[in-house]
């Protein structure tokens, strides 16, 4: 053997007990005796995680509404695991490895069903709300994005005296009939009729119903802009107006003598939030959110620049939800979204 290839036969070895002893080591970590006692904090906070999602419901809204503001991001909470994880592997911790797994399995069971998406291509009706902002600088082409939706029904929210004759322009070539009460209209494709003012407690109207003569029957109409909450130093999550007026809502759609509805608009809530329990909850006007039962993902809808939450809602009644979407940004702080629906 020449010296040269002895010298390349030297080098190789040196490479592969280098790789070797750092093998050990890796190893060797994960078998020290420590390891079931390493990590105990990030195990803890592992299963803290995990109580907090399991009883969200139970996080008194007492002090700042923190239950409701906890709910309203509550998938972010998902963010959590993978950091955990991280660190588990950095402290070499089988026990917070193992804690975890509670929290994984809690944040799937809540939100794993809205990953994959669920979405077909039938459908009688399809439906789209937007809060086109009282500030918007384009109302014209917000409002022949929305039309450009294909939408067979659409609400718009936060209307302005201002802008609505330029929203009923844009929109007035695909939408034969509308009506506009307050700061909430209602453009449909096919007849309109009994539209009128409700009552959500504001002293001005922020709400509306109508009946959508569609080829398959009539449907009754929601639409609701819900008033905003807030987030203070001093105060928490403000929100005693729009709980307020979201009983008032499920209270109109508990009465609604047509089975079928449809509500659109900015509830100002997400489905997680208690606070739309009279909306949603069994034995009131049980509604159901068309993204949760046939959506894309999370279909996040604020703010537009980066969507953290989806707290404008479609929800049906005696209703089949067939695909729910989101909708392309427009000159609004919020997205549009849209549904199919099965009449």
């Amino acid at each position: 053997m020449t010296q040269a290839q002895t010298r390349h036969r030297g080098h190789g070895s040196s490479v592969a007990e280098r790789t070797g002893s750092f093998g050990r080591r890796l190893l060797s970590g994960w078998q020290a005796p420590g390891l079931w006692r390493r990590g105990i904090v990030l195990a803890v906070l592992a299963l803290a995680l995990a109580g907090v999602m399991a009883f969200h419901a139970r996080i008194p809204n007492d002090v700042g509404n923190l239950g409701s503001l906890l709910e309203t991001f509550l998938p972010w909470l998902g963010i959590g695991i993978p950091v955990l994880l991280l660190l588990a592997f950095v402290r070499r911790s089988a026990t917070a490895l193992i804690a975890l797994l509670l929290p994984t399995v809690m944040w799937l069971n809540l939100f794993g069903g809205l990953v994959p998406s669920k979405a077909s291509t039938s459908g009688d009706l399809t439906v789209a709300t937007h809060n086109v902002n009282a500030e918007n600088p384009d109302p014209a082409g917000t409002g022949r994005d929305v039309a450009d939706s294909g939408a067979d029904v659409v609400a718009l929210e936060e209307l302005t005296g201002d802008a609505v004759q330029a929203y009923e322009k844009a929109l007035g070539g695909t939408y034969k009939y509308h009506s506009v009460q307050g700061t909430v209209g209602i453009w449909s494709k096919y007849p309109l009729k009994d539209v009128r003012p409700v009552d959500i407690k504001l002293g001005w109207t922020r709400a509306l119903r109508g009946t959508v003569e569609t080829p398959r029957g009539q449907v009754a109409v929601y639409v609701a802009h819900l008033p905003s909450v807030r987030v203070k130093f001093n105060a928490g999550f403000t929100a005693e107006q729009r709980d307020g007026s979201a009983r008032a809502l499920g209270r109109a759609i508990a009465h609604e003598p047509i089975g079928k509805v449809v509500l659109l608009g900015d509830l100002n809530g997400t489905m997680n939030d208690r606070a739309l329990a009279p909306v949603t909850s069994p034995g009131s006007s049980t509604m159901r959110s068309t993204q949760g039962a046939a959506g894309d993902g999370f279909g996040f809808s604020w703010p537009a620049s980066f969507p953290m939450a989806r707290i404008d809602q479609i929800m049906v009644r005696d209703l089949e939800p067939v695909s729910s979407w989101t909708l392309p940004r427009t000159a609004s702080d919020h997205l549009p979204i849209a549904a199919t629906v099965e009449i």
